[in-house]
């Protein structure tokens, strides 16, 4: 269950719906409109550029219900949804896909380049953060930043393939299922990991 700020307990499908609602919501839209095109204060806007511009105030408004039931945010939603802001309004504002496209590129390689840089000082940051979540011994936890940082270049690259070698559709699909089985995927095959470097919580006496 989620910790709320008036001290009860929101349901445990609130995070989930709060966090990929917004990105189902920007896929149903666009393949509702993904084929027109829309005359707004006298410019064209193709059907992906007025689901973006949709799509901003979105995730503002449920990054903001998220912190009101809380009273927290992570680093990552912060950063994505400075990003979203950021990367979705040049797309809309100079009226050019390719911005928004670039985003989850510039999310991986930010989250990748602040774990390279936690492993330099010979520090575990993804550790600092779920270590509270995820009890492991601190060279578990070196391990699996390492690998999460490969991984996050790895999908930077691969959302690169694909906005630039594919169609507008298949990055939509691959950003809205493709991007999260990954990220599902990936924590599954650590499993062995988590269950070697465990800290075994004491029982009460």
């Amino acid at each position: 269950m989620t910790e709320m700020q008036n001290g009860k307990k929101a349901p445990g499908w609130l995070k989930p719906v709060l966090e990929y609602g917004p990105l189902l919501v920007f896929f149903v839209a666009y393949m509702r409109l993904k084929d027109q095109t829309f005359l707004i204060g006298g410019g064209e806007y193709s059907g992906f550029l007025v689901v973006t511009a949709a799509f901003i105030p979105l995730m503002i408004l449920t990054t903001g219900l998220s912190w009101w039931l809380t009273g927290k945010l992570s680093k990552m939603q912060i950063v994505t949804l400075v990003l979203v802001v950021v990367f979705g309004g040049l797309s809309v504002w100079l009226q050019d896909e390719r911005f928004f496209k670039m985003k989850p590129t510039m999310i991986y390689l930010l989250f990748a380049g602040a774990l390279g840089l936690g492993l330099l000082r010979g520090q575990s940051w993804l550790g600092a953060v779920m270590g509270d979540a995820l009890p492991m011994r601190p060279e578990g936890w070196m391990i699996l930043t390492k690998r999460v940082m490969w991984f996050f270049l790895a999908l930077a690259a691969a959302n690169e393939a694909v906005w630039r070698l594919t169609s507008t559709e298949h990055w939509v699909q691959f950003k809205t299922f493709g991007l999260p089985l990954a990220l599902f995927a990936f924590f599954m095959t650590q499993a062995r990991l988590f269950q070697t470097y465990a800290i075994e919580e004491k029982g009460e006496d």
